[in-house]
């Protein structure tokens, strides 16, 4: 399976974007799935996960409030809203996909990962 993330572009601080990913097999429904990013000289973090058994979901601190993650399994795509966006929003961000039911932990095993899509926050 092969995951694509998109949706994203330049943004100024405070504005929105909705990331998006889907899948090239109709499965999203049943894998949980995570968004991390990756900002210049920093390591990759998890930003947000959504699961598949119960739908739980899991935020990074610093995004708590602003980012919303949700699934649509008519469209096999997992979004990523993002409001209240800042600088250090910045980065990198990417799908991923856990044949597990819950999000535990940002180390947990994700087996497949899309291409990434660059998010800018900049006045």
């Amino acid at each position: 399976v092969q995951l694509q993330a998109s949706g994203g572009g330049l943004v100024q601080p405070g504005g929105s974007l909705r990331l998006s990913c889907t899948a090239s097999e109709h499965m999203l429904n049943l894998v949980t799935v995570a968004w991390f990013r990756q900002a210049p000289g920093k390591e990759r973090e998890g930003v947000s996960c959504i699961g598949s058994s119960d739908s739980s979901t899991m935020y990074l601190d610093s995004v708590k409030g602003r980012f919303t993650i949700s699934r649509d399994n008519a469209k096999n795509t997992v979004y990523l809203q993002m409001n209240s966006l800042k600088p250090e929003d910045t980065a990198v961000y990417y799908c991923a996909l856990g044949l597990f039911g819950t999000c535990s932990s940002w180390s947990a095993p994700y087996s497949e990962w899309g291409q990434g899509t660059l998010v800018t926050v900049s006045s």
